[in-house]
């Protein structure tokens, strides 16, 4: 027997494994529609983020629920939650069962539907189903239901709960550690240290300070902006003013040669002496030598 659930509504279970359905009707402008879990404790929160069971993570790592991903079927797209209510972790008190609808209001999902099976069928009718409507038309997601312990076994409740803030605010609500990189931000862009790392800081070099017995070196004033250097202290003499520059000392000149003995002014000069007239060289003729 299939029981049409109201909001607030239970039922009790007897399967021991069930698998929960969320469906919906596709169409222009529908959103995609994501089924997950939390698994909660006796206080009503997560025990750790291993606890939240949807698109990034499927599978619980006790292997007690897991998402079966999407499939079409006649009456539209379905998403899958299944839970095995036998081997759950004492520890765990409760599942909830959630619809998110990224960036979309649920306004625009329509039949949207929550089916519960006896997961041991493959064929056969739902347990209940419950026919989820928003209440202010702006939730972005939902629990649709949740099955708890009651006793020894466990039952299953109608909820549709909405949040505006989407998964992760529901999430958050329940004790899950919401990363805020999974938000769509964009990442800043690296800095070049995140690529090539900076070498070690070599440490600065200490100069010696002087004590009191050494005094420090005085630095020499500086002359005043926009006035000349100051002279040096001890320039070179200068000439008066008006006077012409000593001459260079130079070394003693060499003493002229003794000039020439010159006759008195108004005298002849020596006459210079004449060759005699009649004085002959001996005839050049070929000599004859005796035989």
């Amino acid at each position: 027997m299939t029981h049409a659930m109201l909001k607030g509504s239970n039922v009790p279970l007897e399967a021991s494994a069930v698998r929960a359905v969320l469906r919906w009707a596709p169409g222009q402008g529908v959103p995609d529609v994501d089924a997950s879990a939390l698994l909660l404790g006796g206080d009503g929160r997560v025990r750790s983020d291993e606890d939240f069971v949807f698109y990034n993570q499927p599978r619980h790592p006790g292997g007690k629920v897991w998402r079966l991903g999407k499939k079409r079927v006649a009456e539209g797209l379905t998403d899958t939650i299944q839970t095995d209510l036998a081997g759950l972790d004492p520890a765990v008190d409760r599942v909830l069962l959630a619809a998110s609808a990224e960036g979309v209001s649920f306004e625009h999902v329509p039949a949207l539907r929550i089916l519960l099976f006896d997961a041991a069928v493959a064929e056969g009718e739902p347990l209940a189903y419950f026919d989820i409507t928003p209440q202010t038309g702006e939730e972005t997601a939902l629990i649709c239901g949740e099955l708890y312990r009651r006793g020894e076994g466990w039952k299953f409740r109608a909820l549709g709960e909405g949040y505006s803030n989407g998964l992760e605010g529901l999430a958050s609500d329940f004790g899950i550690s919401v990363d805020d990189s999974d938000s769509g931000a964009p990442e800043p862009a690296p800095t070049p240290s995140t690529y090539f790392p900076l070498p070690p800081q070599q440490p600065v070099p200490q100069h010696p300070q002087p004590s009191a017995a050494q005094p420090a070196p005085q630095t020499p004033p500086q002359p005043a902006y926009g006035y000349p250097p100051e002279p040096p202290r001890h320039p070179a003499p200068q000439p008066a003013y008006g006077y012409p520059p000593a001459a260079a000392t130079q070394p003693a000149p060499m003493a002229p040669p003794p000039p020439v003995a010159q006759p008195s002014y108004g005298y002849p000069q020596p006459a210079t002496p004449m060759p005699d007239p009649n004085f002959r060289l001996p005839p050049q003729g070929p000599q004859f030598l005796p035989r």
